[in-house]
């Protein structure tokens, strides 16, 4: 579980974050959503250490992470597992050993090991036959899942995704979006995605955090979040056609 305490963040005396309280729990996919500029990138490198809070608690399981060291910071990374914007894989390596990079950093387990954890991570992503292929011969959505297989070559307890469907198509989307939910509950992971899509907010939105001008606006589930009568969170989520007449078929 991951708990924000009045969490405070700004860039030169222009306030970027204002007292964001929030809890994200074991087993459910969290969603942070809101507009362009509206904080939640800011408020994602901040949870995960690339940005520092001016003010509150930022605890992982109790574990007060702006409190640490930097030898304790660098143990809880480890526990960390990252997909980002773009897959972010390593051009030059096969896809088996971009998987094993983070294995080959940090685990001391042996060689034969460290790649029968990485066989069977890509595996669980359906990716078995890509492994002695290069990132440049597979497609986006391939792409992405070598990033979550790579991600949980470590068995991480708390899993960062930002914009995971970024430059997918719907039906790829859908199946990352789907992959990500049962990882994540297959292995009791505290995952957080930072996403616009509003696909994802109503396929696996068990908890979501609404950021608008640096403040949490508004917290639910994608149950509530059709039927609330939040007027920012509205205007964002009823931008399209489409969820308006999703609103009026729930009325």
């Amino acid at each position: 579980m991951i708990e924000l305490k009045h969490i405070y963040k700004s860039f030169e005396d222009r306030d970027v974050l204002s007292d964001i309280n929030a809890t994200f729990e074991n087993g459910k996919t969290n969603l942070i959503i809101g507009q362009s500029g509206s904080g939640k990138t800011v408020l994602m490198k901040c949870i995960v250490g690339l940005l520092t809070p001016e003010r509150g608690e930022l605890l992982y399981d109790n574990r007060n992470f702006l409190a640490m060291g930097k030898k304790e910071k660098k143990a809880l990374r480890r526990e960390m597992g990252m997909i980002f914007q773009s897959a972010a894989l390593f051009d030059s390596m096969t896809v088996l050993d971009n998987v094993m990079f983070p294995l080959n950093m940090f685990s001391n387990d042996t060689l034969r090991d460290r790649e029968r954890r990485a066989r069977f991570c890509l595996d669980r992503v359906n990716l078995t036959e890509a492994a002695d292929k290069y990132p440049g011969e597979i497609s986006g959505g391939m792409q992405k899942r070598v990033a979550i297989a790579r991600a949980i070559a470590l068995n991480p307890q708390y899993l960062f995704c930002d914009e995971p469907n970024s430059g997918l198509d719907p039906k790829t989307s859908l199946v990352i979006d789907e992959l990500i939910h049962d990882i994540t509950k297959e292995y009791n992971m505290t995952t957080l995605i930072n996403t616009h899509d509003m696909n994802s907010v109503m396929g696996i939105g068990e908890n979501i955090i609404f950021i608008y001008e640096g403040k949490k606006e508004w917290e639910g589930n994608k149950e509530q979040v059709i039927t609330s009568s939040n007027e920012k969170l509205n205007d964002f989520i009823f931008a399209s056609d489409l969820f308006k007449k999703v609103k009026e078929a729930n009325k």
